[in-house]
């Protein structure tokens, strides 16, 4: 199936572009250019109530952005890890994601601006995704939810922590989640040559070049590519045991198709309850477009759903 046209006309102007030397960039300047805010201001989705506070976590603060749907508390609730390399993004660039997924689901949705690489390397971002959620965890009242009805989701890197934070839970024994959202993770490589990379790895937005840079801000040193808390693919199937169920989300047209696939075949190896989809004529990076492309709307009404199904909302699909 061809890339969805609209997307492949993106596709075409970018591509027309010059693409940058990832060996003399520096963060900032990628993050200046590739931060993914699609939509303005006045194209935005209202919700009740949004509100930017800070938790207080060991040592630090983390500020989180919180979508309160109408209705009544208290709400069962996502904890919403956005995607960016471990590099890019900020509650801003997944800002519509949230607004729409709180009114869709029915949930307050808690979108966490954890720390970025290379400022802050692994296992940084690892910490603060979960240490905010035992945090949300532990004062449901401050959010107005449900501490016995949480989900965790994420797309790209902020799926990774997604899944590790899952993980994590599940070790520590709190919080009890029900569900993890994992779209286009980026879960690592047990191949050293898959055929998502090798088809997709120029000229679909995420490339090649792009990963393998992410990569060295992310990491301390290289040997760190096959730590599971980094990409989970690397945890041994009976370290997948008990985790909640989960969707699982790739594109067709991603280099990380086959990360987020053989993920979740693991997951489904450890008795996971899995749904997995995979969209045929999308690309890495399409739940930022669902504003201006609706084919992707249709695939985050599909996450939507699942997500009502898990945390028993009766919420509708805007």
């Amino acid at each position: 199936m061809p890339v969805e046209p609209r997307i492949g006309f993106m596709l075409r102007q970018m591509n027309a572009a010059p693409q940058p030397d990832y060996e003399q960039l520096s963060a900032d300047e990628l993050r200046r250019s590739k931060n993914p805010v699609y939509v303005s201001e006045e194209g935005r989705e209202e919700v009740q109530q949004v509100a930017d506070r800070a938790i207080p976590l060991e040592g630090r603060d983390v500020t989180v952005r919180v979508y309160t749907p109408e209705g009544e508390a208290p709400y069962p609730a996502l904890v919403y890890y956005h995607g960016g390399g471990f590099v890019l993004g900020s509650l801003d660039s997944h800002d519509s994601i949230c607004r729409n997924l709180a009114n869709s689901v029915h949930a307050v949705v808690i979108s966490v601006d954890y720390r970025l690489a290379p400022e802050h390397k692994f296992p940084a971002a690892v910490e603060d995704a979960y240490e905010a959620l035992q945090w949300i965890a532990e004062h449901p009242d401050v959010f107005g939810i449900d501490s016995a009805r949480m989900a965790v989701g994420g797309d790209s890197a902020g799926g990774t922590l997604a899944a590790v934070t899952s993980i994590k839970a599940r070790d520590a024994g709190k919080p009890a989640l029900l569900y993890q959202l994992l779209c286009y993770p980026a879960a690592g490589f047990e191949e050293e040559d898959p055929a998502s990379l090798r088809e997709n790895g120029e000229g679909y937005i995420l490339t090649a070049g792009m990963m393998e840079w992410f990569s060295k801000q992310y990491l301390n040193k290289e040997e760190e590519i096959r730590n599971p808390y980094a990409y989970p693919i690397h945890f041994q199937t009976e370290d997948l045991t008990g985790l909640p169920p989960a969707m699982v989300v790739t594109a067709q047209y991603d280099p990380l198709r086959d990360s987020g696939q053989a993920y979740a075949e693991k997951l489904m190896n450890a008795g996971v309850e899995v749904v997995y989809k995979n969209y045929e004529d999308l690309v890495h990076g399409f739940m930022n477009m669902h504003q201006l492309v609706p084919r992707t709307q249709e695939a985050l009404n599909e996450m939507s759903s699942q997500l009502r199904l898990a945390l028993g909302t009766n919420g509708e699909i805007n």
